[in-house]
């Protein structure tokens, strides 16, 4: 996950408290990070579901969209 937080503190904090076990990545640069600029991303919270390929698959999704799509993933996966 890549973090676009402005200080470590509130990052770090933030990983805790919502005990995120995976991989978290941040340059603490907020909107001005070079992931922010390179995938269009102008709001947060965003998400890009990327295949083992490197191919982005879906953006922006959510919720039950979200759900629905990593099921569909999953199951051609299997």
């Amino acid at each position: 996950m890549f973090s676009l937080d402005r200080s470590k503190e509130d990052w770090v904090q933030a990983i805790e408290q919502d005990g995120l076990t995976w991989t978290q990545v941040s340059d603490l640069k907020f909107m001005e990070s070079q992931a922010a600029l390179d995938y269009n991303i102008n709001a947060i919270p965003f998400s890009i579901l990327v295949d083992p390929n490197g191919v982005i698959i879906a953006k922006n999704l959510r919720a039950t969209a979200l759900q629905k799509k990593l099921e569909e993933v999953l199951k051609k996966k299997s």
